[in-house]
């Protein structure tokens, strides 16, 4: 099973001026402030920012709006984002990634074909894969039960 792609988005083709300012469906969360804590209402986008690689409060951050707080809107990754860390981001939540100025769009989304599917369960697709749909473990339990 191979998951959407997160958008990519190269550092060179973002624009940090006056988007989403003003804007009262636009939230740039700070990576030390509580999700839980925000009115979410009418929020349409949210950019978490990792101020560097080494820091991963953001992933705690998507996690926490995706699956406590069902938000449904765009997560959006900014600050030190490298190819890295992409698969992770998807898995916790982010649906955009706005590229450190370093990193190659290209070899970006390599990272989505080389991970495409996981045993464990995680933001977007909760149940581990033994206990999807159409898998044989889980058919097979199935059967075992009803017999």
């Amino acid at each position: 099973m191979t998951q959407s792609t997160m958008k990519l988005i190269a550092y060179n083709a973002y624009s940090t001026g006056s988007e989403g300012k003003n804007d009262a469906t636009f939230l740039a969360l700070p990576n030390d402030v509580d999700p839980a804590s925000v009115t979410l209402d009418g929020v349409t986008r949210i950019d978490l920012h990792f101020p560097k690689f080494t820091d991963g409060r953001a992933f705690s951050q998507a996690f926490l709006l995706r699956r406590r707080l069902g938000f449904s809107g765009e997560l959006r990754a900014t600050g030190d984002v490298l190819i890295d860390q992409l698969v992770q981001m998807q898995r916790t939540g982010f649906d955009v990634a706005v590229l450190r100025a370093d990193q190659n769009v290209d070899f970006a989304q390599a990272q989505f074909e080389r991970y495409n599917d996981f045993y464990q369960g995680d933001a977007i697709t909760v149940q581990p894969h033994f206990a999807r749909d159409g898998d044989g473990v889980a058919d097979l339990a199935r059967e075992g039960a009803t017999a």
